[in-house]
């Protein structure tokens, strides 16, 4: 079985014959489906669950972090109502809509704070780089004239790192990717230089789970963070906990984070309440 796609749409072929078609228009956030059809003898068997699936699937329509509308004819029956109803489709208007809003992650809540708090940043600084989706967004945040900083201890990390930020074509001149521990951050940034640093501990996503950080080493690193930013800028850190590393070092950075002095830090712990207690918490601090 396998989706290619048509002058219209795509074809669903099980072996060399079509069994199924949809006719789909692209639209800027999604797609009008304006026809899905399955042949007879095909069908109450899945293939056409499979087949807009994976139209969906096209048009990112699973994407959980971009906005997409979907539409579809009105169907006749009650039966082809449920059919599009198990994939979010609802009557709206005269015909079928799907909406999906962007989940809130605790990265992309981090993201979106420091983007509406930081005017043309010079100095950005991933302390925790991973698979570079911070450092990008760093690099992305920073004036033209601006750099991005990367650390991680596995060359992995440093690896796909410099492949995100390749592809995503931002010149070699506007970071620098180092493979070390973030807690000898000072040897690579003035105190009072930075505009903001990142830390996203836990574990590589990806990689192996035993290797994981530690508040050995992500206290002192923290404390490095607040000495290379200037006042007005910000360190965040996404705290971790669960079965694999247990909650020690969420604990500990949430009583470091609570007994900074008030004249030089505002300290916020984002606490998503319907969240589950080992869902990733976002903290940001804010030097005064």
């Amino acid at each position: 079985m396998k989706i290619s796609a048509t002058q219209t749409g795509f074809a669903l072929y099980k072996e060399a014959d079509i069994i199924g078609r949809c006719d789909v228009t692209p639209t800027p956030k999604g797609a009008d489906i304006t026809a899905l059809s399955v042949l007879p003898q095909w069908r109450r068997k899945g293939y056409g669950s499979y087949l807009l699936k994976e139209v969906l699937r096209s048009f990112g329509g699973y994407d959980r972090e971009t906005a997409t509308v979907f539409t579809a004819p009105l169907p006749e029956n009650a039966a082809e109502l449920a059919f599009w109803g198990k994939f979010g489709f609802a009557a709206e208007g005269g015909q079928l809509v799907r909406r999906r809003t962007p989940d809130l992650t605790a990265v992309k809540f981090v993201q979106d704070f420091l983007a509406a708090r930081l005017v043309h940043p010079q100095l950005c600084v991933d302390a925790t780089c991973g698979n570079g989706g911070d450092t990008a967004f760093l690099c992305n945040l920073t004036a033209p004239a601006g750099r991005g900083l990367a650390f991680d201890v596995q060359p992995e990390a440093i690896r796909s790192t410099r492949a995100r930020l390749e592809q995503a074509g931002v010149p070699a001149e506007r970071y620098s990717l180092i493979c070390g521990s973030h807690a000898d951050l000072l040897q690579y940034v003035q105190p009072g230089t930075a505009d903001a640093v990142m830390f996203n501990f836990g574990w590589l996503p990806g990689a192996d789970h035993a290797v994981f950080s530690t508040a050995q080493s992500s206290i002192p690193a923290l404390q490095a963070a607040l000495q290379a930013v200037r006042p007005g800028g910000i360190v965040s850190a996404i705290l971790y906990s669960g079965a694999v590393i247990g909650s020690d070092e969420k604990q500990a950075v949430l009583r470091f984070l609570r007994a900074l002095p008030l004249k030089s830090f505002t300290v916020l712990v984002c606490d998503f309440a319907n969240w589950a207690e080992t869902a990733p918490l976002p903290c940001l601090i804010l030097k005064k």
